[in-house]
């Protein structure tokens, strides 16, 4: 294994940790369901019963994405979860860099680690 495919490896392992961290949390937080999350997730105009649910699909599709063999299909299902964040943001006027930034950090995770991402989606060379 090169170097260059070692340091891609790594970049990979770490970008999709945090990836899988955070939507851990996340998902943790909408399980628990404390009163300042659910002050806050009303405010985005979702019924508190809600939480729940959304939190369970939240952790499912990381849990999917953190095995390496369903990685791609997990990303995809993560792409569609961030996309619904990003509209709930933007519904509530509030910034949505937050959920982009953690589609690129997901997208960049798997493209790093997986060669056959790679190969799928090229980066253009000059």
């Amino acid at each position: 294994m090169s170097e260059q495919s070692k340091g891609y490896l790594w970049g990979g392992r770490i970008l999709t940790g945090l990836s899988i961290l955070t939507f851990a949390a996340s998902g943790a937080m909408k399980l628990a369901g404390g009163a300042d999350f659910l002050k806050q997730w009303a405010s985005f105009g979702f019924k508190p019963e809600l939480a729940t649910a959304i939190g369970v699909v939240e952790v499912l599709c990381a849990v999917i994405y953190a095995i390496p063999q369903t990685s791609v299909l997990g990303a995809v299902l993560l792409t569609g979860y961030l996309g619904g964040a990003v509209v709930t943001h933007v519904r509530a006027g509030q910034p949505f860099i937050a959920p982009i930034a953690v589609g690129i950090c997901v997208w960049g995770g798997i493209f790093l680690r997986d060669a056959r991402v790679r190969a799928l989606l090229p980066l253009r060379q000059p």
